[in-house]
Formats: C-alpha cells, sequence, structure tokens
C-alpha cells in the first residue's frame, strides 16, 4: 500500500506541476468502518479511504467531476463514496445496463433467426419470383472469425437443396422485426460516418460497416482512387488530392452531409503511399445486407437476374406478396446470447448494444424500437428496485449525451447480476479483464489488478468511466463504479487515475 500510495502522491506532484496550482475537491462522502457487519481492522479502511480520497482529489481534475461507489459484494457495506448518487454521464457503461435488461428479458440462451423464403415456383432449377429474407437482428452476420462466409456458404447450399441454381428475381429484405430508426437519439452528427455509430436494423451485415479504400492517383496533383463497397447507399465526392512522394502520412478527412447520402472525402495522400482503408457507416443496413446476399450467391455460382432491394422500397401489391404464405428454404439461428454480449462487453460493440434494446422492445409486441427497448428495460429495472431517479436511458449503446447514470445505479445493477446465480458466471465471462483482454488489456498490467479486475469501460469526449469487479488481497470482492465528467486533461491521465484506485483496492488488506 505504501509503494501505492507513493506512486499516487508521485504522479499526482507530476500532474499538478503541469497545470499549476489547484484547490483541491470537496472531501468525499466515506462510511463509518465501525459500521461494519464484517470482521476486520477498522484501521485498514480508514486508511484505504485515505488513500482512495488521495487519489480523486489529485489536483489535474479540479475541474473536472468523480463519481465513485465501492462496496462490498457479500455485504453492501461501503468502502468510499464520492458523489455516488451524482448523475453522470456514463458513455459506454450504459452497456452494463442494457446487458442486465437483455439477460433478464431474452435469456442467455437466445438466439436470433434469419430466413430465406419465397412464393414463387422453381422451374428447371430456376426460382421465378423474389428470394426474401427476413430477419430479426442478427448483429453477427458479419466478417469476424468468418461467421458471415459460413452464413453465406450455408444459404447456397440450401438454395442448391432445394432445385434452385438461378434467381429470376429480387432479393428482398423484410425488416419489419425492428423499427427503421437506425441511431439513437442524442448521437452527435460528426458521428454520422464513423463505424462505431452505424445504424440498427432487422437485416444487419458485417456490423453495417463498410470498408472505404483510397489509393493514391499516379501522379502528384491528380484526385486519389477512392473504392467504396456496394449497397451502402452512399454517394461519394472526392475532394483530395495527390501529393509528391515523401510527404507526411496521409491526411485523409471523412464528412457525411446532413441533408443527403453524400460522404465527401478530403484531405490528402502522397504518391508513393500505401492504400488507406477506412470503415464508414453504411446509410440503410437492410438495402446493404440484400445487396451482400446478392454478391455472395452470384460468387457462389447462383445468378441474380434482379435487384437486392429493401422490402420497404417496393409497391404495395409486392408488399402483399411478401405477405401471403411463404415457402421456407432456410433458417438461420445467431449464437447465443451468451456469445454475443462477449463482444458486446469486451470490444465495447455499439450495433450490438442497440440491437440488444430493440429486441428487448421487440419481446414485448410490435417492432422493436429505442422506445419500446428502454420502456422494457424500465420494467425490470423497477421490478429489481433500482430507483428511477437514478438513470437516464437515451440508448443502448451510451454513444448519446442524452444518458445519465449514478455511480450508485451501476453498482446496484452490477451487485443483481452478480447475486443471481442465473446470470453470475454468464455476466462475469462478458466484462474486460485488466491486462489481459478487452477494452482493458493494456491497462493495470504489472499489478495485483491484472487478471484480477473485470470491468466495462466507457470513453466518449469528456467523459470516462470504468465500472465492474476486483478480489482484494484477502479474496473478498468489492464491486466499484468510477466515473469522469466534465474533465478538460487528456483522457489517458483520467484513466490513470482510475486504475490506481483499483490497483488500490486489490491491495487492500483488512490485516
Amino acid at each position: 500500500m505504501a509503494l501505492l500510495l507513493r506512486r499516487a502522491t508521485a504522479g499526482i506532484v507530476l500532474a499538478a506541476s503541469v497545470v499549476g496550482c489547484a484547490t483541491r475537491l470537496p472531501p468525499p462522502t466515506i462510511a463509518d468502518p465501525h459500521s461494519y457487519q464484517t470482521t476486520g481492522a477498522p484501521r485498514a479502511i480508514l486508511q484505504l479511504q485515505k488513500d482512495l480520497s488521495t487519489i480523486f482529489n489529485a489536483p489535474v481534475m479540479r475541474r473536472g467531476i468523480w463519481g465513485v461507489d465501492v462496496r462490498s459484494v457479500d455485504t453492501g457495506a461501503a468502502f468510499f463514496m464520492l458523489n455516488p448518487d451524482r448523475l453522470m454521464m456514463p458513455a459506454s457503461n450504459m452497456k452494463i445496463l442494457t446487458l442486465a435488461a437483455a439477460a433478464e428479458s431474452l435469456g442467455w440462451d437466445h438466439r436470433f433467426r434469419t430466413v430465406l423464403e419465397t412464393t414463387a415456383p422453381v422451374e428447371g432449377g430456376v426460382l421465378r419470383g423474389d428470394l426474401i429474407v427476413r430477419g430479426t437482428g442478427d448483429p453477427t452476420i458479419n466478417t469476424r472469425e468468418s461467421r458471415a462466409a459460413a452464413v453465406f456458404d450455408e444459404w447456397a447450399q440450401a438454395l442448391r437443396t432445394a432445385g434452385i441454381t438461378a434467381v429470376d428475381g429480387r432479393i428482398i429484405g423484410s425488416d419489419q422485426a425492428f423499427d427503421d430508426e437506425g441511431i439513437g437519439p442524442g448521437w452527435a452528427w460528426d458521428y454520422l460516418e464513423a463505424g462505431y455509430a452505424s445504424p440498427v436494423g432487422a437485416l444487419q451485415f458485417n456490423e453495417n460497416v463498410a470498408e472505404l479504400s483510397v489509393s493514391p492517383g499516379a501522379s502528384a496533383g491528380e484526385p486519389p482512387i477512392v473504392r467504396l463497397a456496394p449497397g451502402t447507399g452512399l454517394t461519394l465526392t472526392n475532394r483530395a488530392t495527390t501529393v509528391p512522394a515523401g510527404a507526411e502520412r496521409p491526411r485523409i478527412g471523412l464528412h457525411r452531409r446532413i441533408d443527403r447520402p453524400e460522404l465527401e472525402i478530403s484531405g490528402s495522400i502522397s504518391v508513393d503511399a500505401k492504400p488507406l482503408i477506412r470503415t464508414v457507416a453504411v446509410i440503410n443496413p437492410t438495402a446493404f445486407f440484400t445487396q451482400s446476399v446478392k454478391d455472395a450467391l452470384v460468387a457462389r455460382g447462383i445468378a441474380v437476374s434482379g435487384a437486392a432491394i429493401d422490402g420497404d422500397d417496393i409497391a404495395a401489391e409486392s408488399a402483399r406478396a411478401m405477405g401471403a404464405e411463404a415457402r421456407l428454404l432456410v433458417a438461420t439461428q445467431s449464437p447465443p446470447l451468451r456469445e454475443i454480449a462477449t463482444v458486446l462487453m469486451k470490444v465495447s460493440q455499439n450495433q450490438y448494444a442497440e440491437t440488444l434494446l430493440k429486441a428487448i422492445g421487440a419481446r414485448v409486441g410490435g417492432p422493436g424500437s429505442t422506445d419500446s427497448g428502454r420502456a422494457a428495460a424500465l420494467e425490470t429495472f423497477t421490478s429489481w428496485n433500482i430507483p428511477r431517479d437514478g438513470y437516464v436511458m437515451a440508448d443502448g449503446s451510451g454513444l448519446s449525451r442524452y444518458n445519465y447514470i449514478a455511480p450508485s445505479t451501476i453498482i446496484a445493477v452490477l451487485q443483481r447480476m452478480y447475486g443471481d446465480p442465473v446470470h453470475r458466471g454468464a455476466f462475469l465471462a462478458t466484462l474486460p479483464v485488466a491486462a489481459k483482454d478487452g477494452t482493458i488489456s493494456s491497462r493495470m498490467r504489472k499489478t495485483r489488478a491484472a487478471d484480477n479486475a473485470r470491468a466495462k469501460t466507457g470513453s466518449i469526449s469528456n467523459v470516462r468511466s470504468l465500472s465492474g469487479f476486483v478480489k482484494t488481497r484477502d479474496g473478498e470482492t468489492l464491486v466499484f463504479s468510477i466515473m469522469a465528467n466534465d474533465f478538460v486533461i487528456p483522457s489517458a491521465v483520467v484513466d490513470w487515475i482510475a486504475d490506481l484506485a483499483v490497483e488500490t483496492l486489490a491491495n487492500f488488506t483488512r490485516r
């Protein structure tokens, strides 16, 4: 502990020397150690509280706000509290609430179902009509672990088994399981082109992102060569230029127009540079999905004569035909929620979170939407006696700056998941492990928190959060939520302070 405290003091002094003199934050609210029901020396707890108070009163955070709650999992006794009931922007710590609600509502074995069907006859190996793809939101048909290739292989084989070697019709996507509001409320405009803010739909391919390639032109002064995967719904405006060899690394900017589906490419790339690859969010997930299905079938030797389209865009008579009794050709199931949740939490995959929120809403009836998902989640949290004034849930991923959660609310949800044997093992398996995997794979290395702390990170501009579990030197499990808002210092410094606090908890002993 002394070594940790010296490290903390040195770090704080160094940071203070950078930003100048500063006043201390108000003292934190701390628990009375004499109120503890567990055995142990009150002196050790008082020292822990003193150490944490030193860490969170770092002068560099004088203009920022901390919200901290640390408790014993077994007894619920408070170890340390600093603004525990203050509503704060959580960033991706919102995913803790989303997953908890999904696990309770859908169950850890829930799978998303996608089907190929048709109402058309087969004549001489040719499907004389449209091939319909109907989805319920499966987010896993993507290039991660080559799952998309396996799914498309399965579909092509199923068509051949049904005697179909060509489709004389269209590929139509039916996405009625979800509404058409792809992005969440409160998402910033400058998120729109980013892969991490891809829209959500009932049919989803490659996490609804497409690969954009920018290669230098043949000579300086020429525009770069820009390629974008088909079916994105985006048109390209290339305002970039090729510059002479030896120039700085490529400076390519992407900007989605608000008034029309146009992606502007600006900046420069040197004539001797390697191609630059970026991922961009698609406009219409359903259209992107059906185009990808068409391309995959053609690549596997099944000709398709018609276009790939979103079922929402077809004429009324075609829509009625889609609603007629269809013949099932193949049904594909996603991996179970417990596997989906591991990607959601360890990678912090926003699209997965928004998908789960809509799936919760769809479970209660009608198209899945953010609104219906929030309503269903609220019912779950109310049944768990989570105070309604302890959170504002705007979306499922935490991208929205309309989200607010109190650290004490996150603690209550984490305690609920840990305390329920139905949820404990599956939920803990989803959390990133310090110095090992996920978003904290490079944090807390060579400390007692390494391969010990399991915690979900959160990160948007001027927001950092870290919430989860850690074992002390005595083997006691603590649950913690550390949130920082409104800071202007580098986020790496905020992360360092949070990590130091978790390392301090890992080093705590009652002896």
